[in-house]
């Protein structure tokens, strides 16, 4: 328990993180919304909020978007300096409707409105960036916030789809050589790999310039790679699973959140972080949009992160 405590402790350099800040609606077989807050920022600096107090995020919003929500940074100590608001435009939105597996989802709307132009602006409060998380938006913008920075990050993460690797392979395999982890799920581990088995592609992706993968396995968990090391987290069995949208950006948040809390990059860092993101994804999944993320207490916290360990953890009798 102290262990599990120590890690809320307090540093210094900033966490930036780059992605979308948007509206979301969503349909699920346990209900429905209208117009929520949501984005990959948004998802990801939420969770990173729990961990470390120096969170920076970069997007853009329209003029529609209320004060009320970006309040809601503020209240988890999130700077907005780098959150442009373009009069005369709306925000971002994505609607989409989930099968009855919750893993497939069938995509309703989308309409980029001030995401079509976005141009990442890196406040000069934003250079003490020590640990840099590029959310889900296309390369040419993750590679432009990276060469934006002054100096390079200590820790650079990488989070990003399929769609990019259909319409923008070659600049994603240029942002990707620029980084030092890359989170993507199974799918698209192959696709990018052209290797079916997961520890195939995951040699052929550490060639491409990351020193660590990530490969989420949503409902399977999660496995990380290291060269010759691997690790395999579990996913934690929930009784209600209400909306899946944001779990992938929240899983990428808390896990360079940890990361940036304790200040070291090893391997085993890596697999605390894999449990630690891993147990902020449990809470966002259980609820509509961000409401799982609201107002976590450093206890639940713990105690969630404490099941996951219970999960695979056992012992031999001779």
């Amino acid at each position: 328990m102290q262990y599990l405590c120590e890690i809320f402790f307090k540093k210094n350099m900033s966490l930036v993180i780059t992605g979308t800040v948007a509206f979301d609606a969503i349909e699920t077989p346990f209900g429905k919304t209208d117009k929520i807050v949501g984005g990959a920022a948004t998802y990801a600096s939420l969770a990173a909020s729990y961990f470390y107090e120096k969170v920076k995020i970069v997007s853009v919003v329209g003029e529609d978007f209320p004060q009320s929500d970006i309040n809601l940074f503020k209240e988890h100590n999130i700077a907005t300096d780098g959150l442009q608001i373009i009069k005369g435009q709306k925000s971002f939105f994505w609607a989409g409707k989930y099968h009855i597996d919750m893993n497939s989802r069938d995509t309703l709307t989308t309409e980029l409105n001030v995401l079509e132009n976005f141009d990442p602006i890196i406040p000069e409060s934003y250079q003490d960036c020590e640990y840099l998380l590029l959310g889900n938006l296309t390369p040419q913008i993750q590679r432009t916030t990276i060469q934006r920075l002054k100096n390079r990050p200590k820790l650079i993460v990488l989070d990003t789809m399929n769609f990019w690797m259909d319409v923008a392979l070659d600049d994603l395999l240029d942002t990707i050589s620029r980084v030092d982890v890359l989170t993507i799920n199974d799918a698209e581990a192959r696709q990018l790999s052209g290797e079916y088995s997961l520890v195939k592609a995951a040699k052929k992706i550490l060639a491409m310039g990351p020193e660590y993968l990530v490969i989420k396995k949503g409902e399977h968990g999660a496995l990380l790679f290291n060269e010759d090391q691997v690790f395999s987290a579990p996913a934690l069995p929930l009784a209600e699973v209400f909306d899946p949208t944001g779990a992938g950006d929240t899983f990428a948040g808390g896990f360079i959140g940890y990361l940036a809390k304790v200040g070291t990059i090893n391997f085993n860092n890596m697999k605390n972080a894999l449990i630690f993101g891993s147990a902020l994804a449990s809470f966002c999944v259980e609820k509509f949009g961000t409401e799982g993320l609201k107002n976590l207490s450093t206890e639940a916290i713990a105690t969630r992160v404490r099941e996951f360990v219970e999960l695979s953890s056992f012992v031999i009798e001779q």
